[in-house]
């Protein structure tokens, strides 16, 4: 019965992408407001609107990359910002999508998700093994953070269940929580500078810490995959950081249905490459889109064949 219920659910989603797709209609998965996300998806949103003919997109908040790909699943997003950990969990149905597989494909390799442990220096946490004990945040449910940061957790030796105590926020509201000493620190895997954090790090009073974790690389990509690297955050990104932050990262992917025509999947594509600067005056993350990063490496799932035929323009070859 429930192999019906999936197939039949899946026929419907099938129905409602197509109908969108077949009127030019796009909604773009991003994330919370407090992110990088959502003004980015809704500058990409906007471009799309007033360049690619026949197209109209809008941009949705939402809970993150999980979020963004369960909503593909079921018909009600076309096209996605999602970290690539959780495009590859998806497309191949494991973990939290274990009942689902979601038929995306890259479009753009983005920008790293720079993951952030913010605390206080009031807190005393210094590693990731000082959260024994502690009240945390470990990001919205449906978000890319809370795969990432479930992960960092078992790295360290620590169980998420027993040896922390967990609230289920999005950056803004994880900022508030800190602010207000509800929880001792919090997680976000975002770019940067994340809106949010800023205005944490300018908060008279209040000294932020952002943790070093970047030695959990290694075991995550051994018992995860490839999708974790060691990273910083440099110096002077947020107000009062006077160190560069060592931690981990994994990349941002701007996905899309397999659905999606070829033809409309190329001319999105072409349409945000040529566009990038206008992207830059909304996040300067969209610099850091590069050509020389769209593989196979920092993709774990295919492009799409629309985006295959635009690179391929550019003399990069991809599957």
């Amino acid at each position: 019965m429930k192999t019906i219920h999936g197939w039949m659910a899946g026929i419907a989603a099938a129905l409602v992408a197509g109908a969108a797709l077949a009127q030019g209609s796009i909604s773009i998965g991003t994330g919370g407001t407090g992110g990088v996300y959502y003004p980015l998806g809704g500058g990409m949103a906007s471009i799309i609107s007033k360049k690619v003919p026949g197209v109209q997109a809008s941009a949705e908040v939402t809970g993150g990359s999980i979020d963004n790909m369960k909503l593909m699943h079921t018909g009600k997003a076309e096209m996605g910002i999602v970290q690539s950990d959780a495009a590859y969990d998806a497309t191949m149905g494991q973990d939290k999508f274990k009942d689902m597989k979601v038929p995306v494909r890259a479009l753009m390799v983005l920008y790293p998700s720079r993951m952030h442990l913010v605390t206080t220096e009031a807190s005393g946490i210094k590693r990731v093994a000082d959260l024994k004990g502690k009240r945390i945040s470990s990001g919205s449910a449906g978000s890319g953070t809370e795969v990432m940061t479930f992960r960092i957790l078992e790295a360290a030796g620590l169980d998420r269940e027993r040896d922390v105590k967990r609230e289920r926020l999005g950056v803004s509201e994880s900022v508030n929580a800190l602010k207000d000493g509800k929880i001792d620190a919090f997680f976000f895997a975002g770019g940067i500078p994340t809106a949010a954090i800023t205005d944490l790090a300018a908060t008279p009073g209040m000294k932020m810490r952002l943790v070093d974790h970047a030695e959990l690389a290694d075991a995550m990509r051994k018992k995860f995959g490839p999708f974790y690297t060691r990273d910083t955050i440099p110096a002077k990104s947020y107000s009062g950081q006077e160190t560069a932050n060592q931690m981990t990262s994994a990349w941002n992917l701007l996905v899309a249905h397999e659905r999606m025509p070829e033809k409309m999947a190329y001319d999105i594509v072409k349409t945000l490459w040529e566009s990038q600067p206008e992207l830059v005056t909304v996040h300067k993350e969209a610099m850091n889109i590069d050509m020389a990063n769209q593989n196979s490496t920092t993709s774990p799932i295919p492009f799409h064949p629309g985006a295959v035929r635009f690179y391929k323009e550019k003399g990069i070859a991809l599957k």
